[in-house]
Order: C-alpha cells, then structure tokens, then sequence
C-alpha cells in the first residue's frame, strides 16, 4: 500500500503563479470607505496592475447618476431611489456625518490640503483603465437602471463574474 502525498506549494510559488491583479468589492456608500476603495484602485492601476472594482448594495450609489433615483414600479424600491440618490459626490461619512456637517467639514479640510475627492478619483480610476462592474442582482433588489449608472460602468454582472475576476487575482478586497 502506498500513499501519495500531495507536493506542497511555497509562498513564493503561489505569489509566481497569479499575475499582479486587484479586485476590490465596493459594497459601502461611505465616503471614506469610497475614497479608500479608489485610492486602492489608482494606487495598483498606477503601478501598472489591472484592477476591477465590483459595485454592490450601497457602493453603487458611487457610480450612480448625481440625483438619480429608482424608476422600479413598486414602492419600497422606490424609496431606496429616494433615499439613495447617488452620485460620487453626495456620499456621507461613515461616522460624524452628523446629519451632513461632518461631511461638509471632511470636503473642506481635503480641499484645504489638496486631497482629491471621490469624483476626481473615480474619474482618474476611469483614465487608468479601472474596470467598473455593477452589480446586477443588487440593481434589481434596489430598482436601479443601467440609465441611473454614470458612463463608462464597463459591464453590468453578478457575482460570477466578480469572482471569475477575484479567482485570477493576487489582491482581493472587500470594502
């Protein structure tokens, strides 16, 4: 009787065997979160790497249309469009938001020290070839329409295709 023993893979044998890729689940609609997730992105696209970001439940309103809200037919879905109304620059802290003031406090003190906000980042995420992917089981629960997405979301999937993404990937985030 004889048994084989599986051979075993070093840490460096891993690190050769999956190209340098990010993938980074957006699944806030915090500010900072958001910017974190961007800076994330524009920090690997930069260095050269391909980098998708996955937009699901909340951190779709970070590529939604600024004011856009749901055109579903029932009305709880219409609500999370009310209440969601999206846009990169409309996303509140995740704590001390303090019914906006924080927030608008957060703006001014980045702007005071240059920091660009997450406009300025999902746009140059945009130029550095950023792959956007919204989620589309989410779009379905929350009422939001591929026409309430900002241009240049390069697909609209489910998580399959997320984790066909991940699955090549060296770095895999969730934020």
């Amino acid at each position: 009787m004889t048994t084989e023993v599986a051979p075993s893979i070093t840490l460096a044998q891993l690190h050769e065997s999956k190209p340098d890729r990010v993938t980074i689940v957006v699944l806030s609609g915090d500010l900072d979160r958001v910017m974190a997730s961007f800076i994330i992105a524009t920090g690997a696209a930069a260095m050269g790497m391909p980098v998708t970001m996955f937009f699901t439940f909340w951190g779709l309103n970070a590529i939604r249309r600024k004011g856009a809200t749901s055109s579903a037919r029932d009305w709880l879905r219409r609500m999370f469009g009310l209440l969601n109304k999206g846009g990169a620059g409309q996303l509140p802290l995740s704590r001390f938001h303090f019914g906006g003031i924080g927030t608008k406090m957060m703006h001014r003190v980045m702007k005071q020290n240059r920091m660009p906000g997450v406009p300025e980042l999902l746009h140059t995420a945009q130029d550095l070839g950023v792959q956007f992917i919204a989620c589309t089981t989410t779009m379905g629960l929350m009422g939001i329409t591929k026409d309430t997405l900002i241009d240049g979301v390069d697909q609209l999937a489910g998580v399959s295709t997320y984790l066909a993404e991940a699955k090549q990937g060296q770095v895999n985030l969730f934020i």
